[in-house]
């Protein structure tokens, strides 16, 4: 990079290098810096080719290596304009030494990634005593710039072409056009860099070359070097003038980026007073408390903008509550657990020890109190996920000025996460409250609750539509008992057992009712005696199909608790997100500050919690570094912009 430098700064340069002394060295006004050297500043131009040297030897070794590592050397000098060159390899067909077998096609990719830059400038370097048509560079820069905008021609070793012959049909760019033409030079050749010739010699000798030469001494303004510099220059100057309104743009909205960051980072806090540092860290838990509140309220904006990408803050509350709680309650089936047979063993429980005319009312009311447990776990899960949502959202509302201070950044997020946990067991038991209170009174007598006798009639249009359970009297009527047979005994009578007096015998008497009587042959009878099974330690429904009473009482004890279900599923999901929002985020929100300020704001701990890393205070120096930088670029630009303007009303 070339940096004109006015006469005159070297001098100060130079005695700020040797710690103030003067400069009596007599080094000028050129001078040039490595990168990989930040400390030393290079007077001696052969110590630069030195060094140059040592480096490329360092990097690639002594036997002609090549790496992708740039050597960056900044020349200071009044006698070169503001450029920035990058000199690259030249193409290399054999690999000679420790180059590698494909060093042409490594050479020729490492040059395209530097020409392929659509603001970079290609400079074709080819020797005018050769066909141009074979030009190597040409060929590489028609690639990246094929409409040839950004490329210019440099012809060299002028002065070693043929007698006879000279390059003026190429620098009047009459054979290979290019939108920006040719410049003609002569460099220095092997015996004056061996014979210690200076650059200014070199330059002057060029000079006298073009002036003298009767092909090149009518076109001058496209020969010599300082003829490419000052071409060069233009480009770059046209170039920012081209780009000044955005590059004005980009600096100023960098710059107030860093001003915002240099008061976020504040002032150093190691000198500061106890009153300070608090009146510092009263507003630091302010701003983060009004932080927490606008991310529940949908006022606020994270740090990386994640708002604009993905739901944020409150919104992502309310997405639980709609998304994920509502919709998974309205997917609950109301028989989750509940079979048919439960629901026929319910039933009989419910009707003891006679069968009942009617459905048992409170066969449906042990059932959907089953069921309605089973929405208390859901419940309490929403609980638990809005817990993370918030602890995510404070951990998101961290400021700037909060991270200065890690301490008190993990402390916050203590006081936070503590507040949350504590405002976790009301909540809980709210919503535990909330199921008994269902259960503690079943509301049959309900607007929206269908009833027993609308229960009915939809079973009974239904079987009549379907005819899945019978019709008739007799479907109407299951199981009801059937009367004796006439002259019967009741049930197990037997055609064959009829009173003694009836067969013509006398009666039996007490001593036949026990069977100790006779036979009609007066024959003494056996005894028979029924032994009844052990009653079974569980007892359960015979696995027999249904009875259609069965199935009618089945299916209205279902449609009751259908109905019941819905009702208090409506209402929980309603109570949940209001009870949440009660005692867990509301309070949060409107007691974080206080809990802040009074868990924190402690004069025995604050010069611990204010206490800043080493890592703020570097951050600082280099972001007020940069804002000098930017100050500086910005005052270029409006030179430029002025310098243009200026020079645009002298025309």
């Amino acid at each position: 990079q070339l940096v004109q430098q006015p006469a005159g700064q070297a001098a100060a340069a130079a005695a700020a290098a040797d710690g103030g002394a003067p400069d009596t060295a007599g080094r000028g006004d050129e001078w040039g810096e490595f990168l990989h050297l930040p400390d030393q500043k290079f007077f001696d131009f052969n110590e630069i080719c030195e060094e140059i040297k040592r480096e490329t030897d360092r990097v690639t070794g002594k036997n002609k290596g090549i790496s992708r590592k740039p050597i960056n050397l900044k020349i200071f000098s009044p006698a070169v304009l503001n450029l920035t060159l990058v000199d690259l390899p030249g193409m290399t067909k054999v690999s000679v030494g420790d180059q590698p077998i494909d060093i042409e096609d490594q050479i020729r990719g490492m040059c395209l990634s530097f020409i392929s830059n659509p603001n970079a400038i290609i400079l074709a370097v080819t020797a005018g005593n050769q066909d141009l048509a074979n030009s190597d560079a040409l060929k590489l820069a028609k690639e990246a710039d094929p409409e040839g905008e950004r490329t210019i021609g440099v012809l060299t070793k002028l002065d070693l072409m043929d007698p006879g012959t000279d390059a003026s049909e190429l620098l009047q760019n009459r054979v290979i056009p290019l939108r920006r033409g040719y410049v003609g030079v002569v460099n220095r050749g092997q015996r004056d860099i061996d014979d210690g010739a200076s650059i200014a010699s070199a330059l002057k000798k060029e000079q006298q070359f073009f002036k003298t030469h009767p092909a090149y001494r009518n076109m001058l303004n496209r020969c010599t070097t300082p003829t490419l510099a000052r071409m060069l220059n233009q480009i770059l100057m046209h170039h920012i003038r081209d780009c000044l309104p955005d590059i004005k743009n980009r600096i100023t909205g960098m710059t107030i980026d860093i001003a915002q960051e240099i008061e976020a980072l504040g002032v150093p806090t190691d000198s500061m007073n106890a009153g300070h540092l608090g009146g510092i860290l009263l507003s630091l838990l302010s701003n983060y408390a009004a932080n927490f509140h606008n991310a529940v309220e949908g006022k606020g904006s994270s740090a990386d903008g994640i708002e604009m990408n993905e739901l944020y803050g409150g919104a992502r509350i309310s997405y639980i509550f709609t998304e994920i709680f509502g919709r998974s309650l309205m997917t609950m089936n109301p028989f989750d657990g509940l079979s048919d047979d439960d629901i026929r063993t319910a039933i009989c429980n419910a009707n003891g020890t006679r069968l009942s005319l009617f459905v048992p009312e409170i066969s449906f009311d042990l059932l959907v109190r089953r069921q309605i447990t089973r929405l208390e776990q859901p419940g309490l899960q929403c609980i638990d996920l809005v817990f993370d949502e918030l602890q995510r959202m404070a951990s998101q509302c961290e400021t700037t000025e909060l991270t200065r201070f890690p301490e008190l950044r993990d402390r916050v997020l203590d006081v936070v996460n503590q507040l949350l946990r504590k405002c976790v067991a009301p909540t809980q038991n709210m919503i535990s409250n909330l199921i008994k209170i269902e259960l503690a009174y079943i509301n049959t007598s309900h607007p929206d609750f269908i009833g027993g006798s609308r229960a009915v009639a939809q079973l009974m249009d239904r079987v009549s539509h379907d005819g899945q359970v019978g019709a008739g009297p007799a479907a109407a009527q299951p199981d009801m008992p059937q009367p004796p047979p006439k002259g019967g005994r009741g049930l197990g009578a037997d055609p064959h057992d009829v009173p003694d007096e009836a067969a013509g015998g006398e009666s039996r008497g007490l001593m036949g009712f026990f069977g100790l009587g006779k036979d009609k042959r007066g024959q003494p009878q056996q005894e028979t005696v029924v032994k009844l099974p052990q009653v079974p330690e569980t007892m359960r429904r015979p696995a027999d199909s249904p009875s259609d009473r069965e199935r009618i009482e089945t299916e209205i004890i279902k449609s009751l608790i259908e109905s019941y279900f819905d009702i208090v599923r409506k209402n929980f999901m309603d109570m949940v997100p209001k009870t949440i929002m009660f005692f867990l985020v509301n309070y949060a929100k409107e007691n974080l500050q206080n809990e802040l300020v009074s868990s924190l704001y402690k004069d025995s701990s604050m010069a611990d919690v204010m206490r800043e890393t080493p890592d703020v205070a570097r951050r600082r120096s280099e972001i007020q570094e940069m804002r000098v930088l930017l100050q500086k670029a910005l005052e270029i630009v409006n030179e430029v912009r002025d310098f243009n303007a200026f020079s645009q009303g002298g025309k």
